[in-house]
């Protein structure tokens, strides 16, 4: 038995660990073999394999990709690509199995794991499968003659010329956008220019180091360099993407953060102008407006758990056409393949924006809003904060209030609600908490506040 994999880099959306430490190339020779013996039990004669812009990722790809060889598989190399990109030359290539290596948003020294195998994205319980065969080392081992091939395909002109054939904008648009040295700055520079906008680029070399600011456009702080330049340049728009390229940050000419809750009215909005009544999913951080909106305009309107993996299968799970998260993953169905994508998420943003008579700012400056947090976070060590987590469920007492715990706890009151529920990707509690004015919003946070400290005293609410 292989008992030298630590548990906590077998995420609840992917793997990921600290490169060296907690993931070393034996370990992720291993993972190879496992997502290898996987594809082979679903029938699957290769798996493209992509990367992030991160330090690790080159020998992370050989020797994931000899891992999964070894099985007898064949590896299709995409190279240095953004991960929706990895999605998307699954479907152009027909290999409906893929892994993408990226760290995503978290810190330099980190890397991991995306894994699609037959078309599905794996998660919980399935990525728990790839840990326990790790764990028996119970792989196939193909014979040395019978080794998968390997080649490499570039697959990013395709992927900018379908979104170019398909969005169009009805006028020029003046933006900004912040790469944050992630993956982004090797696909939207070029495709924000080629739609035809005046395009400003900020940090758009691909650099692993991260030199400039966190590539995490849900934190503000890291808002500030392209708040700044929108200002500068007189620019309509402004975005940010992650490291790996799947989430997207607004901001407006005014320099005010639009967050994904907001954005998905006006998408909500498009997608069902052409699909009456489609359904459209949102996850639990998102606010009370998003779903009165999506039904004001003929929708029906899911909560759900969040995170990509689980989001998509619930996306294929109902056939929705619309999904989103606030922490920025946007899922198009509609026009698209219904995978997360940051750069395509923004061509489908300026699109609608293109059309209308007002300018961008005037446009969200009218969508409804509320008395609201950012994300809020306490900082725990691995694992700790599910324990905390479960324990704060026990202890809830909200007579007074729809409780929702299918991700942390959620408790919707008439006029706002509260969010506390455990990151699957660091070591972390997320809260959020909106409210009709700020006195509603006071008393909310102390309900919780309350429940926090009654849980464990020595534990300071971020608010």
């Amino acid at each position: 038995m292989n008992d030298r994999f630590p548990a906590e880099i077998f995420k609840a959306y992917d793997i990921r660990g600290i490169v060296d430490k907690t993931l070393t190339v034996d370990m992720t020779y291993q993972i190879g073999q496992s997502i290898g013996t996987e594809a082979i039990n679903h029938n699957q004669p290769a798996i493209i394999v992509g990367r992030d812009g991160r330090l690790s990722g080159p020998k992370l790809a050989k020797a994931l990709s000899d891992g999964i060889r070894s099985t007898g598989l064949d590896v299709v190399d995409i190279g240095v690509a953004p991960t929706p990109v990895v999605y998307f030359a699954s479907y152009s290539l027909g290999i409906p199995s893929c892994v993408a290596i990226t760290g995503s948003h978290n810190p330099p020294d980190y890397n991991g794991f995306k894994m699609v195998i037959n078309g599905m994205t794996l998660s919980a319980e399935r990525i728990q499968t790839i840990r326990q065969r790790i764990q028996d080392s119970s792989f196939v081992v193909a014979p040395s003659e019978t080794t998968g091939t390997y080649s490499s395909r570039e697959i990013i002109p395709e992927y900018l010329d379908t979104i170019v054939a398909d969005v169009k904008l009805a006028r020029q648009i003046k933006l900004v956008i912040d790469c944050g040295n992630g993956v982004a700055g090797a696909v939207a520079p070029q495709l924000f220019e080629r739609l035809g906008c005046d395009v400003t680029t900020l940090y758009g070399e691909v650099d692993g180091n991260f030199p400039n600011h966190h590539p995490d456009p849900s934190q503000i702080e890291n808002l500030q360099d392209l708040i700044k330049a929108v200002k500068d340049q007189g620019a309509e728009l402004g975005f940010a993407f992650d490291g790996d390229g799947d989430r997207l940050g607004v901001v407006t000419a005014e320099g005010n953060v639009i967050w994904p809750d907001r954005q998905m009215i006006l998408f909500a909005r498009d997608v069902l102008e052409r699909n009456p009544a489609a359904e459209i999913i949102y996850d639990v951080k998102c606010s009370r407006t998003l779903p009165r909106e999506i039904e004001a305009a003929g929708g029906k309107a899911t909560m759900w758990r969040t995170g990509h993996s689980f989001i998509k299968g619930k996306l294929k799970e109902t056939g929705a056409q619309l999904a989103g998260e606030m922490s920025g993953h946007i899922f198009f169905k509609e026009r698209w393949y219904g995978f997360d994508d940051g750069s395509y998420a923004g061509a489908r943003l300026i699109e609608l924006l293109s059309k209308m008579d007002q300018s961008p700012t005037d446009v969200f400056n009218a969508l409804p809003d509320s008395v609201n947090t950012p994300e809020l976070r306490i900082e725990m060590q691995e694992g700790e904060h599910y324990v905390f987590m479960n324990e704060m469920i026990e202890n809830a007492s909200f007579d007074d209030a729809k409780v929702s715990t299918m991700d942390g706890i959620r408790v919707d009151f008439d006029d706002g609600f509260g969010l506390i529920r455990p990151s699957n990707t660091t070591p972390i509690l997320v809260l959020r908490f909106e409210a009709d004015d700020t006195a509603a919003l006071e008393r909310i946070q102390s309900r919780f506040r309350s429940l926090i400290t009654g849980t464990r005293p020595d534990v300071v609410p971020p608010f």
